[in-house]
């Protein structure tokens, strides 16, 4: 079968031999040889991959090498159709955690649906929606592919924004390794370690068989705040209009409403660096700056294959893949309950000889709010454990292709306290009895409160599970003037399982985990579909896809979901394609039952009725209600109900001359009923919307806000993305390749509630987050023999802050652009080895300042971002048999 010269150059891009905005080619091109039959990610029928009717952007693994790139999730951060990366950073200040997961059109990463090899992978436990990216060794991987369109009606739930599919290497004969490091050039910590070994044996062809294993191991060291400029300041940021700090401080501050006494005895002296003077006779404490904002992270895994080529058509497949990972997470100082209090008879009472008295002190009881700063900084870990066993058989039987699995999926997250979290009610009533001093060190003679109420353990127990079964044929059923129609038909079958259990030895006790409520969730499900497709050439030039897909959840419904598409080829330089879907997403098993806890803001608030505009009201008090990280109630909500999606699109692909090809594409997705929580700033800043989300103790003062997942309302985005790649002719220092991969978000318009007004987040911090108007990935890539090397370029657009500060002057500020420029060179002349050297970031960009409120790390966006600046990185591959 010949092709033309478009369906040649499409083939290049579809099959992943152009890894499209990463400025990497493959050193051969495509000859007109005879076309294999394969799947493509977006259909169930086995076809040409140049004859997709979806846009789809390919990754060539063994290209992302040269960049550096040792994890899934920093390879899609080069898709420019991926708005925000959730990365192990994201998760800092919290427990759990989902690792990494991508976000394609901005939607959230419960949105992305991701497979490995087709078929769904364990999700996190601790999400239940999202699939931890960085459990797959990149080095098993042949491609990865991003399908940019919505495709329920070809895979179910989940694939609303797009899917990304990892497809491992057919099969692999041999052993190879290879080593990594990586170094940032400003010293204080952020280096990483990556360590490969590859190996397999039996050719399928001559052998029958092929059996081939990866075993990776990456080690993270971790980043603290005061070691970057731009976070060293921690919470203390008058330029962005930030103080983020926290009245809960050391030495205590202390409080009482008859007479009415908020002081700190030590007045403006405090204990700096981290407990900072007010100006008005109170400590402030700067917990961000003791954050890491890079968590030190270690994490292993495994992918076995094997494969049984019973005939020349038929095939059985075994695959297994093991992930383990391991995240230590440093932040500030245990808090004391609130409602401490400590007594005239206490030796260490302002006054009585060891603490400087307070004017208007006399005896009464003191609210003290302080940290527990000599027991240390608290640290935890999360272990998280994730696997996928999966048994396939796929070939021809009676002119029928066919293809089936079995899956067993399971994830496991463990949180365990290591040091600095203390037994909250000891230590309130050490404070009482008189034997723990709340303002510094302890007098001789006084136990070691610190060591006895230290609290050591496992706290939480989290898994997910699910078995399922699938099963599809596809065939030519029969034949048109223009050719073949392809029919495809399956279905599929799955159990989920999730729960949640705390020790509550350790919750119950502890304030600083915010979980003294949290007593263990659980839920299950089935869900059952059944999908069909067909291909249906209508002229020479001119194919449809029509799909549809009825999937059933035993607790939350069912939904049908069709999808159609066109691919046009009027000339053999153009193709033009359209597409049309629906979609739903049921809320996850997580989203549904995950336990209801009062935790704190990740943000300070003040209380819009005791401290209105930040200044104390006359029954309020200011240690408790203003600018505090103040309490809200987060969890699952068993009344949610599914998502909804509508997408189309249309676009274009040339190639005007030999080796240079376009595309444009342009998006519409719709999504209603979404699934999220609210934005802390918003329930603050808006209390005549949102006071009934507001649950106060008897005395008036706030016990928390409510803030567990809800249907908010619907989503619309639009855009255009753009890719360009050139394939420069032969010159005598070598080969050159230029490439574009851009993504134009138009307009990103949401509603906070149902029926709500709708604001536009396209290039603005709205919600919880911004959307960038324009962000893509540029790179030149050249060539010369045993020599290579890549330029890289990264860029988003800035956009308008979140503005909520309530500061004069700091309210109307805009964040940056943010660009960055990688370059690596590679030299392959060795004999079996291979050698690479390059620098991420190359100029030392640091993250534009930003006064969001919504991550712990403050001054700048973990989610967008990258704090380590210039990183050096030298890779060795060696090749032993």
């Amino acid at each position: 079968m010949k092709q033309n010269r478009l369906s040649q150059s499409l083939r290049v891009i579809f099959t992943g031999s152009v890894s499209v905005g990463l400025g990497l080619m493959a050193a051969h091109a495509y000859a007109e040889d005879a076309v294999q039959r394969v799947e493509v990610t977006g259909s169930s029928i086995k076809g040409v991959a140049a004859q997709s009717t979806s846009p789809i952007t390919v990754i060539k693994t063994a290209d992302l090498a040269k960049l550096g790139i040792t994890t899934a999730s920093e390879a899609l951060s080069s898709i420019s159709a991926v708005q925000t990366q959730i990365t192990v950073a994201s998760n800092v200040g919290g427990t759990g955690g989902v690792g990494a997961a991508a976000d394609m059109r901005g939607l959230g990463s419960s949105h992305t649906l991701v497979l490995l090899n087709g078929r769904r992978m364990p999700t996190s436990p601790n999400d239940g929606a999202a699939v931890d990216l960085n459990i797959i060794p990149l080095d098993a991987l042949d491609r990865i592919e991003v399908l940019k369109d919505g495709a329920s009606a070809i895979y179910g739930a989940d694939a609303v924004a797009g899917v990304i599919n990892f497809i491992t290497k057919r099969s692999y004969q041999g052993l190879i390794g290879s080593v990594e490091g990586s170094d940032p050039t400003h010293s204080g910590g952020g280096s990483s370690t990556h360590f490969n070994l590859t190996g397999g044996h039996g050719d399928l062809d001559s052998d029958g068989y092929n059996v081939f294993g990866v075993v990776d191991f990456q080690q993270q060291q971790p980043l603290s705040a005061i070691d970057r400029s731009f976070t060293s300041q921690g919470g203390i940021r008058p330029d962005l209009g930030l103080d983020s700090t926290s009245g809960n401080s050391f030495p205590a501050n202390v409080t009482s409403k008859v007479p009415k006494v908020y002081a700190n005895p030590f007045g403006d002296t405090c204990k700096p660096p981290f407990s900072n003077p007010t100006g008005d006779g109170t400590c402030r404490y700067n917990y961000p700056a003791l954050a890491n904002i890079v968590p030190q992270s270690k994490q292993f895994s495994f992918l076995g294959k094997g494969t049984l080529k019973l005939d020349e058509n038929n095939k059985l497949g075994v695959e297994y893949i093991h992930a383990q990972s391991e995240v230590g997470n440093t932040s500030a100082a245990d808090i004391s309950w609130a409602g401490t209090t400590i007594n005239a008879s206490s030796k260490y009472y302002p006054g009585n000889g060891i603490t400087p008295g307070i004017d208007g002190v006399t005896g009464q009881p003191l609210a003290v709010n302080f940290r527990t700063v000599d027991a240390g900084v608290r640290q935890d870990e999360s272990y998280n454990v994730a696997d996928r066993l999966l048994f396939t058989a796929d070939g021809t039987q009676y002119g029928w292709d066919y293809d089936g699995g079995i899956a067993l999926n399971r994830s496991t997250a463990k949180s365990r306290v290591v040091a600095g979290y203390l037994n909250s009610d000891l230590i309130q009533q050490a404070v009482e009895n008189g034997t723990l001093n709340p303002f510094g060190p302890q007098a001789a003679g006084d136990p070691d409160v610190y060591a006895a109420s230290g609290l050591k353990g496992t706290f939480i127990n989290a898994k997910s599970t699910s078995v399922g079964a699938d099963f599809k044929i596809s065939r030519e059923i029969f034949q048109l003037p223009a050719g073949g129609v392809g029919f495809a038909l399956g279905t599929s079958y799955r159990h989920e399982k999730m729960s949640f259990d705390y020790n509550r030895d350790i919750t119950a006790v502890s304030n600083g985990l915010s979980l003294q409520d949290a007593n263990g969730r659980e839920g299950s499900r089935d869900i059952s579909a059944v999908f069909t497709e067909l291909h249906v050439p209508i002229l020479k030039t001119l194919e449809a896809q029509f799909a549809v897909r009825y999937d059933r959840y035993s607790d939350v419904g069912g939904s049908t979901n069709p999808k159609v598409s066109f691919r046009w080829e009027p000339m053999k330089e153009v193709m033009f394609r359209t597409s049309y879907s629906t979609g739903f997403r049921a809320p996850s098993l997580y989203e549904l039952h995950s336990e209801n806890t009062r935790g704190l803001t990740a943000g300070k608030y003040s209380d819009p009725v005791l401290c209105p505009g930040g200044v104390v009201a006359p029954n309020g008090v200011a240690s408790r209600d203003c600018k505090q990280q103040l309490y809200q109630l987060t969890g699952g909500n068993t009344d949610l109900k599914p998502e909804t999606s509508r997408s189309y699109g249309f676009g274009t692909v040339i190639q005007p001359v030999k080796d240079v090809t376009v595309s444009i594409d342009y998006f519409n997705v719709l999504l209603k009923h979404q699934v999220d929580t609210l934005s802390e700033a918003d329930i603050f800043n808006d209390y005549e919307k949102y006071s009934g989300l507001y649950v106060r103790n008897p005395d008036g003062s706030l016990n928390y806000v409510t803030n567990t997942n809800f249907n908010l309302g619907n989503s619309r985005t639009s855009g255009v993305d753009f890719s360009f790649d050139w394939r420069l002719p032969e010159t005598p220092v070598g080969r050159f390749n230029l490439s574009l991969d851009g993504t134009l978000v138009q307009s990103y318009k949401y509603q906070t509630e149902e029926n709500g007004p709708y604001e536009q987040r396209a290039g603005v911090y709205a919600g919880t987050n911004p959307i960038s108007r324009w962000r893509h990935t540029a790179g030149l890539n050249w060539k010369n023999g045993d020599w290579s090397a890549v330029l890289q370029q990264t860029f988003q657009t800035g956009y308008k802050d979140q503005n909520l500060t309530g500061t004069d002057g700091a309210d109307d500020r805009s964040v940056g652009s943010y660009m960055r420029y990688n370059l690596s060179g590679t030299y392959s002349g060795f004999k079996n080895a291979t050698l690479t050297l390059g620098v991420k970031n190359l100029f030392n960009k640091n993250p534009p300042a930003t006064n969001q409120q919504d991550q712990l790390q403050v001054g700048y966006d973990p989610r967008y971002t990258d704090p380590l600046g210039r990183v050096i990185f030298l890779r060795g591959t060696y090749k032993f048999m």
